[in-house]
């Protein structure tokens, strides 16, 4: 298994986490290794410019741009 680190979060955004999120994810400790997993994705960043690429030609084909 992999040490694991502490780190400090505000209360407030804790509890917003949970009650936003607690029926997908079984702790925060959970959640947010799932958010953090998912922003050091080398693809992220590909698929977000994929995506505005899509949009940007949605919208020229719509004859916004």
């Amino acid at each position: 298994m992999n040490e694991m680190r502490e780190i400090r979060l505000p209360e407030d955004l804790c509890a917003a986490a949970e009650k936003k999120f607690g029926g997908r994810f079984a702790s925060l400790d959970e959640l947010v290794t799932f958010v953090m997993r998912e922003l050091v994705r080398g693809d992220t960043v590909e698929m977000d410019q994929a995506e505005r690429a899509a949009v940007e030609q949605r919208l020229k084909d719509l004859g916004y741009l």
